[in-house]
């Protein structure tokens, strides 16, 4: 059949299944948004308030689902925009595809108005970018993209569309959209070795990151955790991966990681990183790390073998294919001496803090009470992305959401109407501090023009929490520019954003508060007033061995 470029852009998405897109139109994307308006009852778009909201919002659908997530963008400053939010999903492996116009062929090059090379921009951040200047190339270059981002270790794509491409008529032919089977390099040798490995340690640990969630592979963990007969950490990314109220979990491992995690992955004598990539934020000191340990790393993406760590044994493939594999050849291996070991720490390190004031803590397992542990969980970068992964207790995959790699300021939010779009029944909260919930607080439009029923919990202590540790611990106290305390009133702004707003100062404040809001099944804002100078422990500083990770308690010892 014959269709224009903008028709061909349609087509292609419902082939590839996709249901909802996040955007902001403008004069080059026209013509695409002219179709969307004409299939309106068959993809659902949402008019975010920013493009990088729309960028955030498109990573935020597509953690919660499994799905690719896809944002669109017109020329120039609006592809820019989207520029943070493909770098944090690029840095995360978040499969998306950004779809932007760009000016006509003939205008190309030119300084035309709105002209940016926005595939030359990208490039660094994306899997794979291409400008499409020939409609007969653009149905083909639409499926590879898709192809690129689900495949592998996902990641974002880049689709930038000349406008007369967007015009131009060309033959379609629907094509039926088949899922690649996932793969798994390794061979039957490496896979014995690695039994081997098991079968000889004393005191296995596991070190478990996103990869787990992408490949769907929390079962396979689950039992392989058993076979071995082994405790289990987690990095930012991996949390649901492992159920987080299981007696081998010990919490997350790094800079702000448990005391029991970093102590004990620091005497195993055998640890197994499925799905990791040996961060900075996680390994500290890299000469230090683990240093008494045999490292057997699992791993879609091979380039992340010996990247930051030497391994004894690396296994590149599908992290589900592999494990599935390693544990029909796996009997039982049992570690009792480690284990009471490792509870013993647990017991000895537990994670605390100052109950007798209002704290994000304390904010974290109240939603955790009154959610049952079942929400989606997404949040902005700092202290309370610490603390809502330190104490709400995940247990499934997808249910929390966070910049990791890049550590995006104001990526919560937009994340959050993603995955309540994708995941409509469940509750999806958003915990941001003030620092970060001022930058993109804007998407708060976005959430009450379609009553979009997120929670947004601010926990406001009034300055920049994170970088104002470091200055207390590392700078002398010299607070420059990190205190928040002026005349914004975040109630006021979310009412006039058209959300619901409750203020909480109290601890008792904090339960009836959450259930107020889910009750409203609309946008909701509660912002938290939390002391200034709450810190997040435990921590290790920059580049020192986990080892000598500290708390509160030892500062004042």
């Amino acid at each position: 059949m014959q269709l224009n470029g903008s028709e061909i852009v349609v087509e292609c998405l419902k082939e590839q299944g996709v249901d909802t897109v996040f955007g902001y139109p403008g004069g080059a994307i026209l013509n695409i948004y002219d179709a969307l308006y004409k299939h309106s009852s068959e993809i659902n778009h949402i008019l975010t308030s920013h493009e990088q909201g729309a960028a955030h919002a498109a990573d935020g659908y597509a953690r919660a689902t499994g799905k690719v997530g896809v944002c669109l963008a017109t020329s120039g400053p609006g592809a820019t925009n989207l520029v943070t939010g493909i770098a944090t999903a690029y840095m995360d492996s978040v499969p998306m595809v950004a779809i932007t116009a760009n000016v006509t062929l003939p205008m190309l090059g030119k300084d035309s108005f709105q002209e940016v090379d926005i595939a030359g921009v990208t490039m660094p951040i994306t899997k794979h970018g291409y400008i499409v200047k020939n409609v007969s190339q653009l149905a083909g270059t639409l499926r590879r993209a898709f192809a690129i981002a689900r495949s592998g270790r996902p990641g974002p794509v880049l689709v930038d569309i000349t406008k007369d491409v967007t015009a131009a008529v060309c033959e379609y032919t629907p094509v039926k959209i088949q899922q690649e089977d996932r793969g798994m390099s390794c061979t039957e040798q490496e896979l014995d070795q690695v039994v081997e490995y098991i079968k000889n340690a004393q005191k296995p640990y596991i070190y478990l990151g996103g990869g787990a969630i992408i490949s769907d592979a929390s079962r396979e963990v689950a039992e392989f955790a058993e076979l071995i007969d082994a405790p289990v950490c987690d990095t930012l990314m991996g949390k649901g991966a492992f159920d987080g109220r299981s007696p081998r979990y010990t919490g997350m491992i790094g800079m702000h990681g448990t005391k029991t995690s970093n102590l004990g992955v620091s005497q195993c004598d055998l640890l197994i990183a499925l799905g990791a990539r040996f961060s900075d934020r996680v390994i500290g000191n890299p000469k230090k790390f683990a240093e008494g340990a045999k490292i057997i790393h699992i791993d879609v993406d091979a380039a992340e073998i010996n990247k930051n760590i030497r391994v004894d044994v690396g296994l590149t493939g599908d992290l589900k294919l592999v494990l599935q594999a390693l544990n029909k050849k796996l009997t039982k291996q049992e570690h009792p001496q480690w284990m009471q070991t490792i509870l013993d720490m647990k017991e000895k390190y537990p994670l605390k803090y100052d109950d007798s004031v209002l704290s994000c803590p304390y904010i974290m397992e109240a939603v955790d009470k009154v959610t049952g542990g079942e929400a989606i969980i997404t949040t902005d970068v700092g202290q309370h992305q610490m603390w809502a992964a330190q104490y709400y207790h995940y247990t499934k995959p997808r249910t929390f959401l966070s910049s990791g790699g890049l550590g995006t300021m104001g990526y919560g939010l937009g994340a959050c109407i993603g995955a309540q779009v994708g995941q409509p029944d469940k509750i999806c909260v958003n915990i941001a501090g003030d620092g970060c919930f001022r930058m993109n607080m804007n998407e708060l439009a976005t959430a009450s023009r379609y009553n979009i029923p997120i929670i947004q919990i601010v926990i406001n202590n009034h300055v920049l929490g994170m970088v104002r540790q470091w200055q207390t611990l590392f700078y002398g106290k010299r607070y420059s520019q990190t205190v928040l305390n002026d005349k914004v009133d975040f109630c006021k702004c979310a009412e006039g954003l058209g959300c619901a707003s409750i203020r909480v100062t109290k601890k008792e404040e904090v339960i009836p508060a959450l259930e107020k809001a889910i009750a409203l099944k609309a946008p909701v804002l509660i912002e938290c007033i939390i002391p200034e100078d709450d810190k997040v422990f435990p921590m290790v500083p920059a580049g020192a061995p986990i080892a000598e990770v500290f708390d509160g308690d030892d500062l004042d010892s």
